[in-house]
């Protein structure tokens, strides 16, 4: 299932304007608290989503009865762009176990690349929700890729949300052909097209030099 923000009157869009806004755009603390507050602002979307049980609490004047989520969450992140996103997600689920990996473009030639792996930390997976997030879904190979390498050495969750900000339409259709059918979707905007060298038109621009400094 997909969820696309932009199809609703919401403040998220509000955000998601000034990301891709050339001015805004020059206040890289901005940028990384826009991404943090779509994170916030997705997490709680994905929580209506989720298993609960109803339980008694002890209140300083009586008994509250109250519904709890109680399913184990694993919030997951790719390096570097999507930190603000993920400590959004954070905020709103404060007790997630995480999952960090470092996966970037590998050029083969000037258009052409492979995505590469390095790094990973990560809980078991097992009967879990796994959230995966990156601000910019353009190929959709990161987002497979890091999945696949997830599952394969971690275990099979019972469900997964992949998030993020923009997506091309060709990175949605990807990911939704190479990832099982019941993964759900949050996203922000879907853009239309990728340019020459696979980034997102009209888009907003590298996420993670905007969020953290030009990279050599």
């Amino acid at each position: 299932m997909i969820h696309l923000f932009s199809n609703d009157n919401t403040i998220v869009n509000n955000y998601i304007a000034e990301l891709r806004n050339i001015e805004v755009q020059k206040d890289s603390l901005r940028f990384r608290n826009n991404l943090r507050r779509i994170g916030l602002h997705m997490g709680y979307e994905i929580s209506k989503k989720l298993n609960y049980t109803t339980m008694e609490v002890q209140t300083p004047l009586g008994i509250a009865t109250q519904s709890i989520c109680d399913d184990q969450i694993v919030l997951g992140t790719i390096l570097r762009a999507g930190l603000p996103l993920h400590e959004g997600l954070l905020e709103t689920f404060d007790q997630a176990e995480n999952a960090i990996i470092s996966a970037y473009r590998k050029h083969d030639t000037d258009i052409k690349f492979h995505i590469e792996v390095e790094y990973m930390s990560a809980p078991s997976l097992q009967d879990k929700v796994l959230i995966l997030c990156d601000p910019m879904l353009a190929t959709g190979m990161s987002m497979v890729s890091c999945w696949k390498i997830l599952t394969e050495r971690r275990g099979m969750p019972k469900s997964t949300h992949i998030v993020s900000v923009i997506a091309s339409e060709d990175g949605l259709n990807h990911t939704r052909h190479h990832l099982p059918a019941d993964v759900s979707y949050w996203i922000g905007a879907v853009d239309p097209e990728l340019n020459a060298k696979s980034y997102i038109i009209p888009g907003l621009g590298d996420a993670g030099d905007l969020a953290y400094g030009v990279k050599l």
